[in-house]
């Protein structure tokens, strides 16, 4: 007597996935600019601050400011969206400020070759960072951290504790204060590069490279991505952008003292993470970047106009900086697990 057996089911059970409703993930998107718009009405009607900072000066100050952050930030994009920390980008701007007003008043070298010199410096440091990191295997925050410390000291050094003031070719100062449509010219070479990045991030495969690598590196590994190498090339990049920030920041001020950069860094770094909770929440984006290197000046320039102490900007850039790293890593957490 044969016995028939009955096949397996074939039949599948599909799990349904949570999606998040649309006006939610609009709201997700779109709140820093929403924020930022709403605490700089609160700032322009504040009592305290109404009358100094709705002007066209505070928002010159504010865009002129935010052109070196948000350019450090950029900056900071390029080793972070493949999963590493640069925490040489603002001593690595304040070198290519010191060096080129020191190249041009100590040295009496031409302005063209003085910022010449800073940015391929600051292409340097991103070079030894790269070089350590990928060929090395050492910790980027131990590596970074430390060429931070290096940069301060040598440039502490070559300044011997002085500020340089003169000697400084006045049409490199007369650039910084320049205006277009009332607007500092600084914030529309901010803009470029950030155009720039954009296309690099969404358009071309050594961005989207990038991504895939921040996302898991091994499997960027195994499908024949050059992990090494463009990690390297994003630490490269992020040294010269930073040496970039570094001339324009003493085309802004006119003057350069040695310091380890950290006034520029920190805030970078919570309009990165900020910028990671907007736009395309969970993700590091150039745009969000913008908006969040915009509402970090905004807020910063709120507080010191309305008569905050000095260390209150240290405390908002702190709390910022807390928050969005915590939220950016939720919104992140929720869009790979699809809830």
């Amino acid at each position: 007597m044969t016995q028939t057996s009955t096949p397996p089911s074939t039949a599948t059970v599909s799990i349904p996935v949570k999606r998040t409703p649309a006006p939610v993930r609009l709201l997700e998107n779109f709140a820093l600019p929403l924020l930022a718009v709403v605490v700089y009405a609160f700032f322009s009607f504040f009592p305290l601050s109404s009358t100094s900072f709705p002007t066209m000066n505070n928002l010159n100050v504010i865009l002129g400011s935010q052109a070196v952050v948000a350019l450090i930030a950029i900056a900071a994009l390029f080793p972070l969206i493949c999963g590493y920390f640069d925490f040489s980008l603002g001593a690595t701007a304040v070198m290519a400020q010191v060096m080129t007003a020191g190249l041009m008043s100590v040295f009496g070298l031409p302005l063209w070759l003085s910022i010449l010199i800073a940015l391929v410096l600051g292409t340097l440091v991103g070079v030894v960072n790269g070089f350590f990191v990928t060929r090395l295997h050492m910790s980027p925050f131990v590596t970074t951290l430390g060429m931070s410390m290096l940069l301060a000291g040598l440039m502490s050094w070559f300044t011997g504790g002085q500020t340089f003031v003169s000697g400084i070719d006045p049409a490199l100062i007369k650039f910084g204060s320049t205006r277009l449509a009332g607007i500092p010219v600084a914030f529309f070479i901010t803009l470029i590069v950030a155009a720039i990045a954009w296309y690099f991030f969404t358009h071309t495969p050594y961005g989207r490279s990038l991504y895939a690598i921040g996302s898991n590196a091994t499997a960027a590994k195994l499908v024949g991505l050059p992990v090494n190498k463009n990690v390297w090339w994003s630490f490269i990049i992020a040294g010269f952008i930073s040496g970039l920030a570094g001339v324009l920041q003493l085309a802004r001020v006119g003057s350069a003292t040695a310091s380890d950069g950290g006034t520029l860094l920190f805030p970078a770094l919570a309009a990165v993470f900020l910028g990671a909770t907007a736009i395309r929440p969970g993700f590091f984006n150039v745009i969000g970047t913008i908006v969040g290197a915009i509402f970090v000046s905004v807020s910063v320039s709120g507080l010191a106009l309305s008569g905050a102490s000095g260390w209150a900007s240290n405390v908002f850039n702190g709390v910022a900086l807390l928050a969005a790293v915590g939220l950016s890593t939720y919104l992140g957490r929720r869009r790979r697990t699809g809830s």
